[in-house]
């Protein structure tokens, strides 16, 4: 809203300074900067309403260190992340990007599932909470929505690939070669030199006309890493401030790809497929940064509050989206390799446990607990600890992600 405010007083009354607002650059600091005090400075209000409408969470006896005194701490803090990026997204972006429009979907379709399993969890007393069909429901919902608008809407495009280079003309202060865009289902594919991968070509086999029919593919592909990244992200909220942190590092790295494949200086330069119009993300990401930094002042071991479903579904959602939509989502499971890991943590001991009950009649374990991080709370390592050493793994697994815009 501002952005469109200040854009009239530049444009309509020449008002000195307010051209400073059509800088992605300047609207992203400026976002983060919101964000970070919406969430610590009104944070704590939020903790307080929950507190007294008594909204605690209500731990599952597990046998780990410290579990019993997180009893009645204040949950679905969630909320502080969405109303901490949302206001400064609402203010600052140019609400008409498709993009943008995207993502606040986004973030009030999974915060609604998440809020609506924290509810069921402690009003209703249930601690399995939302059945986890609907939850999937919902997930491919989601899936269905961003596949089709990102095949389908005319304002989603990309640049394709030129052998002349595009140079910029300082003198004249434009671009030599216009790029040419178009519609299209290609992604990228990391440290690969010819490292571009079309979707449709999956469906090459079925003859001419393949093209048209290349959705097929791509929306169910969409609505499988939205469904695994944020079913990821949910696991990975189990102990004091490793989602909120492994989830900023990751969202960070996210927006330099964003802000260079927006920049079609930056990406001719780095030989980075053009998005048009997708920089406008750049400032939803340092919003979102801003508030999970934000939050993690209050999740920080001791946590005074839990993010819940709330929190965690709408972190993957949000993740998921953003890769896909800057074409990056082959780069996930190098950049959320923590989150993959949780899921496969998961996924191996449950099938591990049945496999073994049905062939020997008692079932085995591969980890002493599942999700990964509850294993080595068993082998005996304090929270905060483990929470210390998967920042250092993201932080490593985000440098390794942005080195690939030159590794290939």
């Amino acid at each position: 809203m501002l952005y469109y405010l200040f854009e009239y007083l530049d444009k309509t009354m020449d008002v000195p300074g307010t051209g400073v607002f059509q800088y992605i650059t300047f609207r992203s600091a400026l976002a983060l900067i919101l964000s970070l005090m919406i969430s610590t400075i009104y944070g704590k209000k939020i903790i307080n309403f929950l507190r007294n409408q008594q909204v605690g969470e209500t731990v599952r006896e597990l046998g780990l260190a410290g579990q019993t005194q997180k009893a009645g701490t204040p949950t679905m803090g969630g909320l502080i992340i969405i109303i901490s990026t949302l206001i400064p997204v609402l203010l600052l972006t140019k609400l008409n990007n498709i993009y943008i429009i995207l993502l606040i979907v986004t973030t009030l379709w999974m915060g609604t599932i998440g809020f609506i399993d924290d509810y069921i969890k402690i009003f209703k007393k249930d601690k399995q909470g939302l059945k986890g069909i609907f939850k999937v429901i919902g997930q491919v919902g989601l899936g269905l929505i961003v596949g089709s608008v990102l095949y389908f809407h005319p304002g989603v495009t990309v640049r394709e690939r030129s052998t002349t280079p595009i140079t910029f003309n300082q003198t004249q202060n434009e671009i030599s070669q216009a790029p040419t865009e178009s519609k299209s289902t290609v992604t990228t594919i990391p440290f690969m030199k010819n490292n571009e991968l079309d979707y449709a070509k999956i469906l090459e086999w079925t003859g001419d006309g393949y093209e048209n029919w290349a959705w097929l593919v791509f929306i169910p592909i969409v609505i499988f890493i939205i469904t695994a990244v944020s079913n990821g992200a949910n696991l990975t909220d189990g102990i004091d401030g490793l989602a909120a942190g492994t989830s900023a590092i990751s969202v960070l790295a996210l927006g330099i790809f964003t802000f260079i494949s927006g920049n079609i200086i930056l990406s001719s330069y780095l030989n980075v497929m053009y998005i048009p119009n997708s920089g406008e993300m750049t400032v939803f990401i340092s919003a979102f940064v801003g508030a999970l930094v934000g939050f993690l002042w209050y999740n920080s071991y001791p946590a005074s509050v839990f993010m819940g479903d709330t929190g965690s579904l709408t972190i993957g959602g949000i993740i998921a989206v953003l890769a896909i939509s800057v074409r990056k989502e082959m780069l996930l499971p190098v950049l959320c390799a923590i989150f993959f890991a949780e899921n496969l943590s998961v996924i191996l001991q449950v099938s591990y446990f049945k496999y073994t009950k049905k062939r020997f009649g008692e079932g085995k374990r591969i980890f002493l607990m599942s999700p990964l991080h509850h294993h080595y709370q068993k082998k005996g390592y304090h929270e905060s600890k483990i929470v210390t050493r998967f920042w250092i793994v993201a932080i490593l697994l985000a440098i390794v992600s942005i080195v690939t815009l030159k590794l290939r």
